[in-house]
């Protein structure tokens, strides 16, 4: 764990619709802007890379799917990022120029399938690790894959260690356990969800976790999304996803945010002392931890039930 304190970012916006080397070139813009204000790690929100087509039906209904849709699907295949490739090596080039740790929600192709997941990118531009959400939220389902517990992943910085949970995954009790279990320092929360509850949730984390929590939510308008998703069919000054991204301290104090209905980088100064003295009281992971009545098991692979024993 670091022991002196540094700045960290977390960015509101959205990206480029459909268009990856824009969406790039505004990645790159807004981790300067970040870097400039003195930011060391800087986060984005969930499938910031590759969009999150809100409001999209994809022509999907229950046991019939549009020829239409499928035209959408095939659209918004095509401007995924596969790991690693290019778009990966762009990013990489991104956080070694500012001189950051990135985490970074894309959208990313497999094959014929679609994952939501996080990206940890190093300052020397080396991707660290990637994490896949394990379970999309309801019509994501038809769009996206489902991670496993391969890309739980917590990676070791000089910003201590970093994990991140999805938007709803951060509603899961034992995806947060495990976070917590593999000694998550700083708790990446890239979102969608722009309910005033959220902040409620991202509060609890910090407190229960005893972690600073960056929760980095887009700010989406009618004009961000693509003719080929539905884009025209709302105002263009719509808002379709307000925001709400806040930076939390591991007792529950709002660093900074939340901010609504606009672009923003948020700045604050994380202190990795705090994450000690909460956890003086309180640490879920150690003494308050009684593995004499629960157990947490995370099957390592797909279908592997003997490892986990």
């Amino acid at each position: 764990m670091p022991n002196a304190p540094y700045r960290a970012a977390v960015v509101q916006a959205a990206p480029a619709a459909l268009d990856l080397e824009g969406t790039l070139e505004r990645v790159d813009e807004l981790t300067g802007r970040a870097a400039s204000e003195g930011a060391s790690l800087v986060v984005f929100p969930e499938a910031f890379v590759g969009g999150y087509p809100k409001g999209v039906d994809f022509g999907v209904r229950l046991g019939t799917r549009s020829e239409a849709g499928r035209a959408a699907f095939e659209r918004y295949h095509a401007g995924a990022v596969e790991v690693p490739g290019p778009a990966v090596d762009r990013l990489g080039g991104i956080a070694a120029r500012h001189g950051v740790e990135l985490v970074i929600g894309v959208v990313e192709r497999d094959g014929g399938t679609l994952y939501c997941t996080v990206l940890f990118v190093g300052p020397g531009g080396e991707l660290r690790g990637k994490h896949r959400k394990l379970v999309p939220t309801a019509l994501e389902r038809c769009v996206w894959g489902r991670g496993d517990a391969s890309t739980l992943t917590v990676v070791d910085s000089p910003r201590g260690k970093i994990g991140a949970a999805i938007c709803w995954e951060n509603y899961m009790p034992l995806m947060r356990a495990a976070l917590f279990e593999r000694g998550t320092e700083v708790y990446c929360a890239p979102t969608v969800d722009d309910r005033d509850v959220w902040q409620a949730t991202m509060r609890h984390v910090a407190v229960e976790g005893r972690c600073h929590v960056l929760a980095a939510c887009q700010h989406m308008r009618g004009r961000d999304l693509h003719p080929d998703l539905g884009g025209g069919q709302v105002a263009p000054d719509e808002v379709l996803i307000r925001g709400g991204s806040v930076i939390v301290d591991p007792f529950g104090e709002v660093l900074a945010g939340p901010v609504f209905e606009e672009d923003a980088v948020l700045v604050a100064e994380v202190d990795p002392g705090a994450v000690i003295r909460g956890r003086f009281d309180l640490d879920v992971a150690g003494h308050y931890a009684r593995p004499d009545v629960f157990e947490l098991r995370v099957l390592p692979t797909p279908g592997d039930r003997t490892s986990a024993e």
